[in-house]
């Protein structure tokens, strides 16, 4: 999951970076940070619609041209540490599938339920969903 340059400056580490980096030592792949690119900040989405989310997210995220080679024709396991309403996840599928990627695999540590989300965020475009509903056209 990329972290604007901003937000990693300020953290000091990329969370989702650190789970991949564990998981590539338990095998399960070859770790790349850099592939997904957060082209700008994005606010924080809470409260906000499924519809509202995604305009948020437009092209906030890239691909980096230097990794592209990384990703076409190849299954993507996606690190996700916490996953609230799926529209970051989403927007990242969405981008890795028009990269090439052949599957797109989201690996979530964390998972935000709708009962803890604030009434307003739940009834405010349908934040109530199951990992199915995270799909994107066309992936798999």
């Amino acid at each position: 999951m990329p972290l604007h340059r901003r937000r990693l400056w300020e953290r000091g580490f990329n969370q989702a970076g650190l789970l991949g980096r564990e998981l590539a030592k338990q095998g399960y792949g070859t770790l790349c940070v850099d592939a997904l690119v957060r082209n700008r900040p994005t606010p924080s989405l809470g409260g906000l619609g499924r519809k509202a989310r995604a305009r948020v997210l437009q092209g906030a995220i890239g691909i980096r041209n230097a990794r592209r080679s990384r990703v076409e024709g190849r299954d993507v396991l996606l690190v996700d540490d916490v996953l609230t309403s799926g529209a970051t996840s989403r927007a990242c599928v969405k981008v890795l599938k028009r990269a090439g990627a052949t599957r797109v695999t989201i690996a979530c540590f964390a998972r935000v339920l709708d009962e803890a989300l604030p009434h307003s965020a739940a009834s405010s475009g349908g934040t109530k969903r199951n990992a199915r509903d995270l799909s994107v056209p066309g992936a798999t």
